[in-house]
């Protein structure tokens, strides 16, 4: 049986409970169309075994190697005893060679597993399908069995620490560079590989997007690392200039958003939207263009298109304060008050002294008080 549809009605969180609820066997495949990319998660029996992305290639012998785990000869000998029939997958190869003992293969391969899972819990456009199968049949480098309610709650948990890396990491646009050294300061620097590999990226042009697509690794991941270097005074984050790091499509958007603000305060909204979509024509992942566009649609009355927008704005940066902060008015006109208060939260926690805080705030606790009230008069 085929289970399919947009991501705007049903969520891959939705998708995962009931792949989970029904035990199902199969594949799952989420195309993101805005973000061109391809997700594929494999499940046995509600369990997810196995996952894959397009954009970021990750394999089990890479991300060994990376933290110098095991070594290429090893690789080699490990894929030759799978060709030869010796062993069933890479992690038993290698185990069996005795480059690297089960619990790391298995630690390594989760690892891989859940950054694809929780990357596509994250997308909030785009289609996806189900397709049952049979057991066994999944491309995995290693076995595996995650349930689906530890992978629901992390992704939950991921959600708080974004917010919790935003005084140091506020968007993922921001560019790192090499803090300057001080006379006071130790030279000397004890960091993991991640660190190191994050660390030998930055060159004070590339933003944090920009070095998790080159280093082929998850911009959750990326930032978290980043936020880290920062606290300890190992780089620094700035804003990108006009022509700078942000990257040159989101620099051509730059005139074609501010074309769309200077529109939409003279209320002249068709023109605001005309502007807005050149803008996202130029750079689909400018949250600026969709911010403009989704204000531009909201005030033709276009509620439905307007929320898209902002879900898509929120998709090309979660930390985004503004996006936030709208989509928790866009889900309470809807009278969606349980996803307005979780957007307001984390506008909050993101922009804490913001002007528009006190708004926000006051709005938080009313659609609080509303909600609480339904729920009790559905009880009664």
């Amino acid at each position: 049986m085929a289970i399919e549809g947009p991501l705007r009605e049903l969520g891959v969180h939705d998708v995962f409970q009931l792949l989970d609820l029904s035990r199902k066997t199969g594949v799952l495949t989420v195309v993101g169309e805005l973000r061109r990319d391809e997700g594929k998660v494999y499940f046995e029996r509600g369990r997810v075994v196995a996952a894959a992305l397009r954009s970021h290639p990750h394999t089990l012998g890479g991300a060994l190697l990376r933290g110098g785990r095991v070594t290429e000869a090893q690789l080699a000998q490990a894929r030759e005893a799978m060709s030869a029939g010796r062993a069933r997958t890479l992690g038993d190869a290698l185990v069996q060679l005795g480059a690297v003992n089960g619990r790391e293969v298995e630690r390594q391969a989760r690892r891989l597993v859940e950054g694809i899972v929780f990357e596509l819990m994250s997308w909030r456009e785009g289609n996806f399908s189900f397709e049952e199968g049979e057991e066994g049949s999944a491309p995995a480098d290693a076995p595996l069995r995650l349930p689906i309610d530890s992978l629901l709650m992390e992704g939950a948990r991921r959600v708080d620490e974004w917010s919790r890396i935003a005084d140091a990491v506020p968007h993922l646009g921001v560019v790192p560079s090499l803090a300057p050294i001080r006379d006071e300061d130790p030279t000397l620097l004890d960091l993991r590989p991640a660190e190191w590999e994050v660390l030998g990226a930055v060159d004070g042009e590339r933003d944090l997007r920009a070095i998790a697509a080159a280093l082929g690794v998850s911009e959750f991941d990326v930032a978290r690392t980043a936020y880290g270097l920062v606290v300890t005074g190992v780089i620094t984050v700035r804003e990108p200039e006009s022509g700078g790091a942000r990257g040159r499509g989101a620099a051509s958007a730059v005139p074609h958003v501010e074309r769309a603000r200077a529109a939409l305060a003279a209320r002249r909204f068709e023109e605001a939207l005309d502007a807005a979509r050149q803008g996202i024509a130029v750079d689909p992942g400018s949250a600026e263009a969709r911010l403009a566009a989704a204000r531009a649609l909201a005030a033709l009355g276009r509620a439905t298109d307007a929320g898209d927008e902002l879900r898509r704005a929120a998709q090309a940066d979660p930390l985004h304060p503004e996006v936030q902060r709208e989509l928790g008015f866009a889900a309470a006109r809807r009278g969606d008050f349980a996803g307005a208060l979780a957007s307001w939260e984390h506008y909050l926690r993101i922009a804490p002294s913001s002007s528009d805080a006190p708004r926000v705030r006051a709005a938080r606790d009313a659609a609080a008080r509303l909600h609480t009230a339904l729920e009790t008069h559905a009880l009664v």
